[in-house]
């Protein structure tokens, strides 16, 4: 083999060896840079670095545990009466809100979606998206109007087609119900698939985010 064939090998090798972790580590430098954008304020406002000994790191641990320890307690009333209660409320009040509410729920629901087999979405189906004979993965919310399924000539469905890797945004379609392609994908299989772009086999969709914990969003009465 040429020497330059060779170096070209090597290189191609080595930069798919670097570039997920100097990736990953530029994420994680991201994430860090954001949090610290309420950890700080915390920090000073608490005094926690005369509690730390003056040593800022240790400051920065502290705080982090003060957060985690008060949305634990948030967690633990919210399971109380009074609690579901008192966040029911907010949650209804935050409703009223017309940007708030959408941002607001639709950031809960695929949140929920991610950690809890009672989502609001029905099923995981398949829908034949932007074009005929390309399916992309969608999680029906509900049955349409009469109004859809007289303009459509069929029994209509809503469908939310979620973008990938950010299922936040997405769209809403209406769709026959001779359209829809059922399939045996649970909503937290369907979503996690979306989260994380199809990448890995389907075990490990499955496993990808057990550590998260969101509470199923309040119902409106």
């Amino acid at each position: 083999m040429p020497l330059t064939s060779r170096l070209k090998e090597s290189f191609v090798a080595g930069l798919i060896l670097v570039a997920p972790l100097a990736i990953t580590l530029y994420i994680l430098q991201i994430l860090v840079s954001f949090s610290l954008q309420f950890v700080n304020p915390l920090v000073d406002r608490l005094g926690l670095i005369e509690t730390a000994a003056n040593v800022e790191l240790a400051a920065q641990v502290l705080a982090v545990v003060l957060i985690v320890a008060v949305v634990t307690a948030l967690g633990l009333v919210a399971q109380w009466s009074i609690g579901r209660h008192l966040f029911g409320n907010l949650g209804r009040t935050i409703n009223i809100v017309p940007l708030v509410s959408t941002i607001y729920g639709g950031v809960r629901q695929v949140a929920t979606s991610l950690v809890d087999t009672g989502s609001q979405f029905e099923r995981t189906v398949l829908v034949e998206y932007p074009r005929e004979d390309v399916y992309s993965i969608g999680f029906v919310t509900g049955e349409g109007t009469e109004a859809f399924d007289e303009a459509t000539g069929d029994r209509a469905h809503s469908v939310f087609l979620p973008n990938s890797p950010n299922p936040t945004a997405g769209r809403l379609v209406m769709v026959p119900e001779s359209e829809i392609h059922e399939t045996d994908m649970s909503v937290r299989q369907g979503m996690r698939m979306i989260v994380t772009t199809g990448i890995g086999s389907e075990a490990e969709q499955v496993d990808a985010y057990d550590d998260y914990a969101v509470p199923e969003p309040e119902r409106a009465d």
